[in-house]
């Protein structure tokens, strides 16, 4: 007896080990029954978890030696012991089930021919939550109190392993929820900003990363669609090989065929040498055509074989020589509206167009302003090594109101050309130098920075019809300091 006791204890062990190792709730599920059947030779067994929703209360999630429909009459037998059981948390033991008066009115029990039933609880502290159940058709007795000790006790240590896979798998579906909700804004580490729109266009460059779709970037000059493209390429299948970038409006018509394709030796007058073409420098990795709008018309039909075909010719050459690139194109202007001017072909429009990222400008993002004057102003700081360590309110207002034509672009010069003038650890409205020549027409070079201020926001409570919240939300400022300016000039 001692000895045995001494194997159930070893045995138990091992079960607790493998168990809690563990954590795929469908594969525990389907390891507890696996043991709890071939340690007391049960032939027929399954697992059923507590489920509110199911019309008997209860789903079976697991089974080993029964119909595969979960509606068979194969379950009519142990319905009512497993009920037992959810409701009560105790476990049920029969040893000769036909003669047992607790299953006098179960038919189906000498229908099934079964003789010995055992289920057991599965339990956190004192919730049931599930149950394993176990029967015998062959052998009266198959179970005894044995059993249930053993069965009992390893039902506690799988309801712990059950649960702690169940709580694993929430905490995983959740961290994945979140990593799709937050990755496109964390993943890319320089790439600042938490406005929605700018969160979505992000959200698109995710979805793109590990496919070589045509990808075109749109929005005004400035708006970061270089460093998307290279966020595209350095996050994706094509990262550690070439990233090569071209401007198409910087460089001259008589000379982009042979910059992009180049050219073999004896082209045309000066050709000494045969020479690469940029598009075979990107070989394997990412061509990066920036300003497409400005590529030369008899060009773009070259450009669209290289798209479709994955082929091109140096100048001068007759065999044609492929080229594994990704294509990534940009433009700040409107390409449909360049197609119906004849300045662009179409089929390269749809075939740039695959999935179009439009980059807004910072005017539209106002609520990413104060991260990105943080961001540039470390980095300016260090990169100068000037100890400024902060930006005054005043001054972030000050940026804040600015319509920023020349969107990020323009805002990074400006807090680098500020943290190299500021005299102290704090940059105030005196050293940002702002290009206001834009609004000159508009504001009489009298006015100082607080009349600007003033004539935007009464500007912008006219043109919303006097909504403070809608105001301040438009010019990204808070409710809060909107009212007190108002308060200032009496108009509260």
């Amino acid at each position: 007896m001692e000895q045995k006791h001494k194997d159930n204890f070893n045995t138990l062990y091992e079960i607790a080990r493998s168990i809690n190792s563990i954590l795929e709730p469908e594969d525990l599920l389907e390891r507890v029954l696996e043991i709890a059947m071939t340690h007391l030779s049960a032939e027929r067994g399954f697992v059923i978890l507590a489920d509110s929703n199911k019309e008997n209360g209860y789903d079976v999630v697991t089974m080993k030696n029964f119909s595969s429909q979960k509606t068979s009459n194969d379950y009519a037998a142990s319905s009512s012991v497993v009920i037992s059981v959810l409701n009560t948390g105790e476990a049920v033991l029969t040893f000769d089930a036909p003669n047992d008066e607790r299953f006098e009115s179960s038919t189906s029990i000498i229908a099934q021919k079964i003789l010995s039933i055992i289920c057991v609880p599965l339990k956190i502290g004192e919730r049931t939550f599930g149950a394993v159940y176990l029967d015998s058709g062959t052998m009266l007795k198959e179970f005894n109190d044995e059993s249930l000790k053993f069965l009992t006790i390893f039902g506690n240590l799988a309801g712990i392993a059950i649960e702690n896979a169940k709580r694993y798998e929430e905490l995983r579906s959740q961290n994945e929820r979140l990593k799709n909700e937050t990755g496109a804004i964390c993943l890319f580490e320089n790439i600042i900003g938490k406005s929605d729109n700018w969160k979505k266009a992000l959200e698109i460059v995710q979805r793109v990363l590990d496919n070589d779709v045509a990808v075109l970037l749109t929005g005004e000059s400035g708006t970061g669609k270089e460093l998307i493209a290279r966020a595209i390429h350095d996050n994706g299948a094509r990262k550690g090989l070439a990233f090569v970038a071209v401007n198409c409006s910087a460089i001259p018509e008589t000379l982009i065929e042979s910059e992009l394709f180049g050219y073999v030796r004896g082209a045309f007058t000066g050709a000494n040498t045969a020479k690469k073409g940029l598009v075979e420098v990107a070989d394997g990795g990412t061509l990066f055509l920036d300003e497409i709008s400005d590529l030369p018309f008899l060009l773009q039909s070259k450009l669209l074989r290289l798209l479709q075909e994955k082929e091109y010719r140096r100048i001068g050459e007759t065999a044609n020589r492929s080229a594994d690139i990704r294509v990534v194109a940009a433009t700040n202007k409107d390409l449909r509206n360049e197609v119906k001017k004849g300045a662009f072909r179409e089929d390269l429009f749809f075939r740039l167009n695959v999935v179009n990222i439009h980059l807004p400008p910072l005017r539209e993002r106002k609520e990413d302003i104060p991260l990105l004057a943080e961001h540039f102003l470390k980095r300016s700081a260090k990169m100068y090594k000037r100890p400024v360590e902060s930006i005054h309110p005043d001054a972030m207002q000050m940026m804040l109101v600015n319509q920023w034509q020349g969107n990020v672009r323009e805002f990074q010069n400006v807090i680098e050309r500020a943290v190299v003038l500021c005299r102290g650890t704090q940059l105030t409205p005196n050293d940002l130098v702002l290009d206001v020549s834009r609004h000159e027409s508009a504001l009489p070079n009298s006015m100082t920075l607080e009349e600007i201020e003033r004539q935007i926001i009464e500007a912008t409570l006219e043109d919303l019809d006097g909504n403070r919240r809608r105001t301040a939300e438009k010019l990204g400022v808070s409710l809060r300091w909107l009212q007190y300016r108002l308060k200032e000039w009496n108009k509260d």
